[in-house]
């Protein structure tokens, strides 16, 4: 199989498997939507009944006019909003918009929009400079002292990263974020609580300062939390793979040890640390609700919390659809990059005899 072949294969497949979680959830929001309009349709009849008091005295004079108006509104109101067309014509109907980025207008305005696709391209800058900010230092970090823990096992360096690994691990980040709003936003006064930018915004160049300003405490709980896995996951691929032959090899030609590490055995550990990157980069994008809720800051992760606490369907479609699509390329991604990093996987490859 030729590599342009495989790339074209796997792009199919996950515009199938992206089509049909798409679906699975438009049959879910579909009803539970289904559910809020009867109920709004309900108080919209009511609302317009109490606001017209000469309609309103008409007919209550007569019961059977007041029942045959109720009956003709609700049925005006079914048919305007589609209620009236069978489930799986609007389950389908919804899963075609969605597919084609047409995801509607949540009912009340959100980071001052109401269409869902300008409210998620909002919200994804946002979660980008935060979480993606974060995951590098992450990344870097923890790259660092992972391959240096592996270089010289079991040295204090090795059991220091093994016990912080642990320790970080178990540290629940919502509860860590609060011990760092509590020490240096309450009790020291030097950083602010929550929040994107200080109220009101700042203009040019200071606006980015104050964003900065803003971004320490949450970036910092971030790495504190995440950076300790990332460096003992790291020395364990990297310990495995410096017990190759060809690293062997290596070290008996006498190539100086920094090109061994670097330049053979981190390269061949890099498929698996690259999946990693690469999911915690894009997965990154798609915020987290807990994180972003605890330093009230306006990301994807705040954004699908409001949608589920104000039961936004349209927009809880749309922040799925942005976040499954993202993790499909995500894999995507990783997988091609595997043989590009890794001799010994040949991508679309035939496996001729």
């Amino acid at each position: 199989m030729g590599y342009g072949r495989y790339i074209t294969i796997r792009l199919l497949n996950a515009l199938l498997v992206l089509a049909l979680v798409t679906l699975l959830v438009s049959v879910l929001f579909t009803k539970v939507a289904e559910e809020d309009i009867r109920s709004s349709i309900q108080e919209q009849i009511n609302l317009k009944l109490r606001s017209n008091p000469e309609l309103q005295r008409q007919l209550a004079a007569d019961p059977a006019k007041l029942q045959e108006w109720y009956q003709r509104e609700y049925n005006r109101l079914i048919h305007v909003y589609e209620l009236d067309k069978p489930f799986w014509v609007r389950v389908i109907q919804r899963t075609k918009d969605t597919l084609t980025l047409n995801f509607g207008n949540t009912k009340s305005p959100i980071f001052g929009e109401t269409a869902v696709g300008k409210i998620i391209s909002k919200a994804i800058p946002r979660t980008v400079i935060l979480f993606t900010t974060a995951q590098i230092f992450v990344i870097l970090i923890g790259l660092l002292l992972g391959v240096k823990a592996a270089q010289i096992a079991g040295s204090i360096l090795d059991k220091g990263v093994s016990i912080v690994a642990m320790v970080t691990s178990s540290i629940p980040m919502w509860w860590f974020g609060m011990m760092m709003i509590l020490i240096f936003s309450f009790k020291m006064g030097l950083f602010p609580s929550g929040g994107m930018t200080s109220m009101p915004p700042k203009e040019g160049f200071a606006y980015y300062l104050d964003v900065l300003y803003h971004m320490i405490l949450p970036v910092s709980t971030i790495v504190f939390v995440l950076f300790g896995g990332w460096a003992w996951t790291t020395r364990n691929i990297m310990i495995g793979t410096m017990q190759e032959d060809f690293i062997m090899a290596a070290r008996a030609k006498g190539v100086p040890e920094r090109k061994v590490i670097y330049g053979h055995a981190l390269r061949a550990s890099a498929p698996p640390i690259v999946t990693m990157t690469i999911f915690s980069l894009l997965g990154s994008i798609g915020g987290a609700i807990i994180t972003e809720s605890v330093f009230n800051w306006p990301g994807m992760g705040r954004l699908y919390w409001t949608a589920l606490q104000q039961n936004e369907t349209r927009l809880l479609m749309g922040v799925t659809f942005v976040t499954v699509a993202l993790y499909l390329i995500a894999m995507i991604i990783a997988d091609l990059a595997y043989g590009y990093l890794d001799p010994r996987v040949k991508v679309g490859a035939s496996q001729s005899t």
